[in-house]
């Protein structure tokens, strides 16, 4: 059966807990920090038109989302999660992909970034455009460093001052030349 990544409604709401379910499993199999999220977050994100699903019929194999912050001056790519069983298929570069297209088509100005642990996102990223930064180019809206307090490396970014942590920063600018067309 073929996968499907689409844009997320309300009537991918009944995922939201297997999303939550995934994310968590994929951080305690890696060992390294991830933002926890819950249900009722994710379904906000459903529908609102913030999030990608893929799905293979009814089954959801993947999932990832988008935030706005400061203003909209910056949109985060977040939750990027593969079902153990579908990964090494390449279906993480299509989600990322169409996450990036959301976030592109409802913030085409806005400066887009993801913190990540993970070098196949870095990977993934880099391919779109994205640069590796320091965190003092990221947003500083208070809100979206709260998203970080569900993670077990939430120390080390305060310890930090939120200059640095284990996540690398990676940075999309749409008024960067090397992205006229992006």
């Amino acid at each position: 059966m073929e996968i499907e990544v689409m844009y997320a409604t309300e009537e991918h709401t009944k995922y939201s807990e297997l999303v939550c379910q995934l994310i968590y499993e994929s951080a305690l199999k890696r060992g390294t920090g991830i933002a926890k999220r819950s249900p009722l977050y994710i379904t906000e994100k459903m529908c609102n038109g913030k999030a990608v699903v893929a799905l293979e019929g009814e089954k959801l194999v993947g999932f990832s989302y988008i935030e706005s912050w400061g203003h909209d001056d910056f949109v985060a790519t977040s939750g990027l999660i593969v079902d153990p069983d579908y990964r090494g298929q390449g279906l993480a570069s299509r989600i990322k992909e169409k996450t990036f297209e959301l976030a592109r088509r409802r913030f085409p100005t806005a400066k887009i970034f993801s913190i990540t642990t993970s070098l196949p996102v870095m990977k993934m990223n880099t391919k779109i455009g994205y640069k590796p930064v320091t965190f003092s180019e990221l947003t500083d809206d208070e809100e979206f460093w709260k998203g970080c307090e569900g993670c077990c490396n939430y120390d080390v970014l305060l310890r930090n001052n939120k200059v640095r942590c284990i996540c690398t920063g990676m940075l999309f600018d749409p008024s960067d030349p090397d992205n006229v067309g992006k």
